[in-house]
């Protein structure tokens, strides 16, 4: 099983909402999820969280502290590896771009209320990272 490293990004404003994006394309499109993807070759995981969360919302951050990993499958006998990492907001406009059909801040009930990507609800749950 080929394995993809991936990483994510849990960004919070000062109302402790989670930013989420919707995606536009598979692997879950239209599906509710945190900004991320693939690691491109030359990347550290900094940098491929500030690239994704930049090109998915039109945010800068800075990246933080790795919060947790999971494994999910992928097409074609993949296996994503996908590191979330704290970040914080320190520019730009949030406007959705590149994967993003939406993007959103969003309050722990409206989370609930969004189709989200498998597992993303109880993994956030257990790592004491839903929103507020």
């Amino acid at each position: 099983m080929e394995r993809v490293d991936c990483v994510g990004a849990l960004v919070y404003d000062e109302q402790h909402r989670l930013l989420v994006v919707r995606r536009a394309n598979e692997p879950g499109r239209g599906l509710w999820s945190i900004p991320g993807g693939r690691v491109e070759p030359g990347e550290d995981d900094p940098a491929a969280v500030a690239r994704e969360v930049a090109e998915e919302t039109g945010l800068t951050v800075e990246v933080g502290t790795l919060v947790g990993e999971v494994e999910r499958p992928g097409p074609r006998g993949q296996l994503y590896v996908i590191r979330d990492y704290e970040a914080t907001a320190v520019g730009g406009e949030l406007t959705p771009g590149d994967d993003a059909s939406d993007a959103r801040f969003v309050t722990r009930s409206e989370i609930a209320a969004l189709p989200t990507a498998t597992l993303l609800i109880s993994t956030l749950e257990q790592w004491n990272a839903l929103p507020g």
